[in-house]
C-alpha cells in the first residue's frame, strides 16, 4: 500500500514537472530526445511580422537554407527541432522563429505541434 502511494506521488510530481519542460514528454513525462533539427527561411520581412499558429502556414511557406548566411538581411528564419520520447515514441515539434541579426538570434516566437501536422512536410525537405 505504501508502495503505491509513493508511485503516485512520483507519477504525479513528474507530471507537474513535465509541465515546466518543454523538452519533458507530456505523456508519460520522460525527457525527449533531439532527433533532428532544420534550418528555413520565412517570407517575412523585419517590421512585418504576424503569428500564425497553423501548422499548414509553415507548411506552405518554409523555404529550406542550409545556414544563417543563406538568409537575406531582413527576413525571419525558423529552426525546426523534432523531438522524440525514447520510452513511449511520442513526438514533438518544435518552431523557433527568429530574427538573424548580426550573428544574433532575435526570438519572435516559439510554438510547439505534438499531433503530426508538420510530419509529412518534414519528410519531404
Amino acid at each position: 500500500m505504501m508502495q503505491n502511494k509513493s508511485l503516485n506521488l512520483v507519477s504525479n510530481f513528474r507530471k507537474v514537472r513535465s509541465f515546466f519542460h518543454k523538452d519533458w514528454c507530456k505523456k508519460c513525462t520522460f525527457p525527449l530526445e533531439e532527433w533532428n533539427r532544420q534550418l528555413f527561411m520565412l517570407p517575412i520581412i523585419v517590421g512585418h511580422y504576424v503569428s500564425h499558429k497553423e501548422a499548414d502556414y509553415y507548411r506552405k511557406n518554409l523555404v529550406k537554407v542550409n545556414s544563417k548566411k543563406d538568409i537575406p538581411v531582413g527576413y525571419y528564419a525558423c529552426g525546426i527541432y523534432v523531438y522524440h520520447c525514447s520510452f513511449c515514441g511520442n513526438k514533438r515539434v518544435k518552431l523557433s522563429i527568429f530574427l538573424p541579426v548580426r550573428g544574433e538570434e532575435k526570438l519572435e516566437e516559439v510554438l510547439y505541434f505534438e499531433e503530426g501536422e508538420l510530419d509529412s512536410f518534414l519528410e519531404r525537405v
